[in-house]
């Protein structure tokens, strides 16, 4: 199959005007394939050659006004339409085309509860080519009429309100929208339906899930309503669909999906089990976020690929920050700290790495590989920069500006650039130049320098490019009664680079930069700030304060500069008196994926594993009351998850419960299976009980992974065929399999395997395509191998294989964290 370079789609943007396309879907004609019907109206400007896309199973005919073409001359997933005049023209296309398995193009899922089939659509970058005809890209934006033909007891959904009558459902001509914007989602949909401001909005999931939505259905409507109104009083230009679905689908390989009208989300946000707030606010910015992008995105287009940013940085910014405004999370921005920033960071350090704004992406295979933690929480990064250096006034006055000189059209970084200088006097292009154009994570180092009579004055060295408007906090110790806690003084303001020192008065207990996180940079401690963290973190008064600290030590150990062991220690001693959630599950996800499984040697993996979990039984008993079962949950989880010995968590799964709550709900009762298959403490016949027990779709994964984890020969070798020997595997079941397969505590079980890895993970990219190669690059990655030869192999496959691209950049990724976990072990 060919991917589209930019270089084509702009000769034939140059070339078409597309004004319409009449769609006709049969979802009818069985578990395989579905039909396709297409007629495109469309304009050619001058006479010339140009191709339409399709990836049919089959392509039955095709007629350019009128007139056959033949079938045959479909050349991958490129028709062409050749001798084109200058004028206007109709393509009809008549296809069979295949469902997938894997999250793309038209995903069919049928539910194991119930046996209830349902489908929907995930276009995004090109795959519409999957499910109808198409001139496939962002700037060739038309009206969209659709129909599909749906079994009786179906509901379908679209980007538009629809009518039905004999099965046959009608939706209503969509306003100008890039192809990979369409969206359909058809099955016995559960639905919860309400008006708000005139326009009809909906919630919708699978039967099996009714009363888990039912449940949250208040709380989501209410975060929907909050969000909507919101962006109201932000944008000038006002919601530019007739309605707003939310659809939580099966097996979605995003978190969500911005199709204009009909957001799907996948649906393991509606909660089958017990969550944290801190989940039920992950799950609030996801819509608060998709939302945003019905104007940055749906509304106002990127032109080609290599501005997904204005996209997704947008979003991301307006997700976060509307959700602090608008609803009772009013803290997420502390989460944005702990969870989405070192996305950022991480990535940004990699070989991989690219601008926020690339100057150029050649094709759309490249620009799929940038859906990263540099274009999502980076480019949010930046644009909460830029607010700090703008002021929101100015930035919403140039947003504005840019919706309505672009509304139903494309638009570019450059004109981005332009609305926004258009709002104030500073100069917004050079401020672009050195934040969206370059590389790489700037670190800031305080240098205090004494002064006279016992005051101070603090220079910031700055290993990097960019300026930076930042706050430095000065905290004194507090000399009251209760002591143990740490007193903001001051908070400096300061750009960066500066000129002179900054007189500071006498030296602060701790002198923190980036404080508040408005900035995108790595900080560093001077001695006397790092003792004061070293001892006093946790009498640190503000949680998004402590999540920069956290985000420091984190970066510190990863840079080489903190052993492993110490951030085990600061954890041991300061995250028992943690309040905050996104806090606590950060650092022990950190400490638990990278530092026991991968920075410290298999040596030393028992103790901290003994630390750990002595660390999350404090938790537990600290929660006896029942205070905070938000905390309590997390400790359970990461106790089971760090377990080395099997009889505790075996005898609360005997109980059904944690002595003192929770009971154990299907997440936990798996994950407690899980652990104790990789311990070997279970046999097939629990795991098969435990399906009977919760014969869901959580449930088939569940029983995956466990069934990869067992420590047995055989078990192993099955798990293998089904990951890379066979093509049956959905998403979802594939990357199951693949996190119970490989284990710290099975190395030499799975060492075989590892040789094995690479050429079985490029064969299956090569055959399944890009959701598989992305799972197969990150689940299946055998991680756990912090060796030279690892490494070596690696390389080698990179250097003789033709991996991918999909699967080349994960691949990339991998082997430069494996490399960075190596060093570290060496320092």
């Amino acid at each position: 199959m060919s991917v589209l370079t930019r270089d084509e789609a702009q000769t034939r943007a140059e070339l078409l005007d597309v004004h319409r396309y009449t769609i006709d879907l049969d979802l009818t004609r069985g578990d395989d394939t579905f039909d396709s019907r297409t007629l495109i109206r469309f304009a050619a400007r001058v006479d010339g050659d140009t191709f339409v896309e399709l990836k049919p199973a089959e392509l039955r005919s095709v007629t350019l006004d009128g007139h056959p073409l033949d079938p045959e001359a479909l050349d991958g997933n490129r028709l062409p339409l050749k001798d084109l005049t200058a004028g206007e023209h109709e393509l009809r296309v008549d296809a069979t085309m295949r469902y997938s398995r894997t999250g793309e193009g038209m995903h069919r899922f049928t539910d194991p509860t119930d046996g209830e089939t349902y489908v929907y659509t995930q276009l995004f970058l090109d795959d519409v080519q999957r499910v109808f005809a198409a001139f496939d890209q962002p700037d060739l934006k038309a009206v969209f009429d659709l129909s599909v033909k749906a079994p009786q007891d179906w509901t379908v959904l679209t980007n538009g309100i629809t009518e039905q009558a004999d099965g046959v459902w009608k939706a209503a001509p969509t306003p100008l929208i890039s192809t990979y914007l369409v969206a359909v989602a058809a099955g016995p949909w559960h639905s919860v339906r309400t008006e708000h401001r005139g326009l009809p909005f909906g919630l919708h999931c699978r039967r099996s899930l009714a009363p888990y939505l039912d449940a949250d259905a208040d709380e989501l409507l209410d975060i929907t309503r909050a969000c909507f109104d919101r962006y109201h009083e932000k944008f000038d230009e006002p919601y530019p669909f007739d309605s707003y679905d939310q659809a939580f689908v099966p097996e979605f390989n995003a978190g969500a999906m911005e199709n204009p009208g009909l957001v799907t989300f996948r649906d393991e946000f509606v909660y089958r089990s017990a969550v944290t707030d801190t989940e039920r606010q992950t799950r609030a910015m996801v819509i608060a976020h998709e939302m945003a992008h019905m104007w940055f995105g749906d509304l106002v287009t990127l032109k080609w690929w290599d501005d997904i940013w204005l996209n997704e940085s947008f979003a991301e910014y307006m997700g976060y920050q509307t959700l602090t405004e608008a609803t009772r999370f009013t803290d997420t921005w502390t989460d944005f700290g702990v969870t989405r920033k070192s996305w950022g960071y991480d990535a940004d350090q990699r070989p991989s790495t690219h601008p926020v704004a690339p100057e150029a992406v050649d094709d759309t295979a490249s620009a799929l590989l940038n859906f990263d933690g540099i274009s999502y929480a980076k480019g949010a990064s930046a644009l909460r920069q830029l607010v700090t250096w703008l002021g929101e006034k100015d930035f919403l006055a140039g947003i504005n500006t840019h919706f309505a000189r672009h509304r139903f059209a494309n638009a570019t970084l450059a004109d981005f650039i332009d609305n926004l200088a258009a709002a104030t006097d500073r100069d917004v292009h050079a401020w672009a130049d050195a934040w969206l154009r370059t590389t790489g994570v700037d670190t800031l180092t305080p240098r205090i320098v004494p002064g006279e009579h016992g005051t101070c004055a603090l220079t910031v060295d700055r290993a990097g490019s960019r300026p930076h408007r930042v706050a430095a906090g000065l905290y004194d110790r507090d000399l009251g009664d209760d002591g143990g806690q740490l007193v903001l003084r001051e908070r400096l303001h300061l750009d960066l680079p500066q000129t002179d020192a900054h007189p500071i008065g006498k030296r602060p207990a701790l002198l923190l930069l980036n404080d508040g996180d408005l900035s995108y940079a790595k900080v560093r401690f001077d001695p006397e700030s790092f003792e004061t963290v070293r001892k006093e973190l946790s009498g640190l008064p503000e949680p998004l304060t402590r999540a920069v600290v956290w985000n420091a030590l984190r970066d510190a150990v990863r840079d080489g500069e903190l052993a492993p062991g110490a951030y085990l220690e600061a954890a041991r001693a300061h995250l028992p008196l943690e309040t905050d959630l996104a806090i606590v599950q950060g650092v022990l996800a950190f400490a638990s994926t990278y530092i026991t499984d991968r920075y410290l040697t298999p040596e030393e993996r028992p103790a901290a594993l003994a630390t750990l979990s002595d660390l999350c039984r404090d938790l537990i008993r600290r929660t006896e009351d029942g205070d905070n079962p938000g905390l309590r949950l997390i400790a359970v989880r990461h106790r089971i998850d760090v377990a080395a010995h099997p009889d505790t968590i075996a005898a609360w799964l005997a109980d059904g419960t944690v002595p003192g709550g929770p009971e154990l709900d299907p997440e936990l009762r798996w994950r407690i299976l899980a652990r104790l298959a990789v311990l070997g403490a279970t046999d097939e016949a629990a795991i098969a009980a435990e399906l009977e027990r919760d014969p869901s779709a959580t449930g088939q994964e569940g029983a995956a992974r466990c069934r990869a984890a067992l420590p047995d020969p055989e078990a192993k070798a099955r798990a293998w065929e089904a990951m890379f020997g066979s093509d049956t595997l959905s998403n979802y079941l594939f990357t199951a399999t693949a996190q119970g397969f490989w284990q710290p505590e099975q190395a030499d079980l799975v060492r075989e395997y590892v040789g094995r890895y690479y050429a079985d993970a490029v064969a299956v990219a090569d055959r399944r395509g890009p959701a598989i190669a992305e799972a197969a690059g990150r689940w299946a990655f055998p991680a756990h191998a912090v060796d030279a030869n690892t490494l070596r192999l690696g390389e080698a496959c990179l250097r003789d294989a033709d991996p991918t691209p999909a699967l080349r950049r994960k691949l990339v990724d991998q082997l430069d964290d494996l490399a960075r976990a190596l060093r570290v072990r060496e320092a």
